[in-house]
């Protein structure tokens, strides 16, 4: 069982609203009976402190260890409380109808029933349950009444009772999570790619995080929450991976433990990276769509649709330059924009001929706008130019090769690297 401040907490099942115990004290019965005075005060006591008219509670899990006297005397007291003014009868069971009496941990098997029961929407059947007790009033007259199938229900405010064989009495009111799952933004979203990274001390430990991952691939949630565990220095020494939705992907390996950071660097590359259809499955991310929106804004007024061009494009279209520069200009904006938005920032940014722009972005010289302003404004000066056709290569030579190899009417224009250089 995992508590967390409403502040932090990643994944919220339930809300703890109070708690509370109190102690039957003296019972000439013996030390083992119950005493439904006492359970009464302990519920009266905590839906007051609370704030909370019991007659609100949708639901109550109760200890219910199916003995003659101790059902008795709970019934009695939760009468007492939650039907009064009630216009529909209560709904009770216990889950120790389900799995028996696991005596020190009952309570926490309740709440986990009650989570469960919360999470799915349907509260599980009491087992072997055939007809109400003559002896409970509340449960033959109908005030109360036991769960004895599968029920569906919209959660709600629940308490939880839990009673020690010493006369210890607790009591919890749970509230359910209003929020819904998130759901996925499109259908598209559905076959994204989506990288799993996770480590363990054994590879069966990684290989059933992984098979867990994938039995939930359309749950961002739990994918969220298994990378925020895994994203944390925990160095166990085996670590695996899986691109869910991409066949064959999954790699398990042991590696030596190391708490040496290795940096994160953005590359943003230039002319030649653009492709018919580029950017068009990513359009289930939420910040990607929105950045890209973005930048066809910035471009609207200047007669480009950037969005045409993204989701009609041919290889033809690529053909104009303008139109190449502003596509991949923009998918880097929103690459950036995506990374930025889970926690991922570059120790080192390095980019190449327009993909220059890219860091311009990354770094925070230039604003978005700024951004793609800028690609529009060099395709555009090309384009007026009207420079005479020409053609280029990428030569895997150093540039003193080069020089010496070329004929007089194709020179060397662009150094890229000790051993990569463009002619014209």
């Amino acid at each position: 069982m995992y508590l967390q401040k409403a502040k932090d907490a990643r994944r919220v099942y339930a809300t703890v609203i109070r708690t509370k115990t109190n102690t039957d004290g003296y019972k000439s019965q013996g030390i083992t009976y119950p005493n439904d005075e006492m359970q009464n005060q302990l519920m009266s006591d905590i839906y007051t402190e609370a704030g909370i008219n019991p007659a609100d509670v949708s639901y109550v899990e109760a200890h219910g260890t199916g003995t003659k006297v101790g059902d008795k005397v709970e019934v009695s007291a939760i009468e007492k409380l939650f039907c009064k003014d009630r216009k529909t009868p209560l709904l009770i069971g216990s889950v120790k109808s389900n799995m028996g009496h696991s005596e020190p941990a009952s309570g926490l098997c309740s709440i986990a029933k009650v989570l469960i029961a919360m999470e799915a929407g349907v509260i599980p059947g009491n087992l072997n349950f055939k007809k109400p007790n003559p002896d409970i009033p509340a449960l033959k007259e109908g005030r109360i009444r036991v769960v004895d199938k599968a029920t569906p229900w919209n959660g709600g405010l629940v308490g939880i009772n839990s009673f020690g064989s010493g006369g210890t009495n607790a009591h919890i009111i749970l509230r359910s999570n209003p929020k819904p799952k998130p759901s996925l933004l499109l259908n598209i979203a559905e076959s994204l790619p989506k990288l799993v990274v996770v480590s363990g001390r054994t590879k069966e430990a990684v290989q059933a995080l992984l098979d867990k991952a994938q039995e939930y691939c359309n749950d961002d949630e739990f994918l969220s929450l298994l990378r925020i565990i895994h994203n944390n220095d925990i160095f166990r020494d085996v670590r695996g991976y899986e691109i869910i939705n991409i066949n064959g992907t999954r790699e398990v390996s042991e590696i030596m433990s190391s708490k040496e950071r290795r940096p994160v660097w953005f590359i943003f590359s230039g002319m030649g990276t653009q492709w018919a259809g580029m950017g068009r499955q990513l359009f289930g991310i939420e910040t990607f769509q929105r950045s890209l929106q973005r930048c066809a804004d910035a471009l609207a007024p200047h007669g480009i649709d950037l969005m045409n061009i993204i989701m009609n494009a041919t290889d033809e279209t690529f053909e104009n330059v303008l139109n190449s520069f502003v596509t991949i200009t923009s998918m880097q904006v929103a690459f950036v924009d995506i990374l930025t938005s889970i926690g991922i920032s570059p120790d080192g940014i390095i980019g190449h001929s327009i993909g220059e722009l890219g860091c311009a972005y990354a770094d925070g010289a230039f604003t978005l706008e700024q951004t793609v302003l800028a690609a529009y404004s060099r395709g555009k000066a090309i384009m007026d130019s009207k420079l005479e056709p020409g053609v280029m290569a990428a030569v895997g030579l150093s540039w003193k090769e080069i020089r010496k190899m070329c004929p007089p009417d194709i020179v060397p224009a662009c150094h890229n690297a000790a051993d990569s250089i463009t002619i014209s």
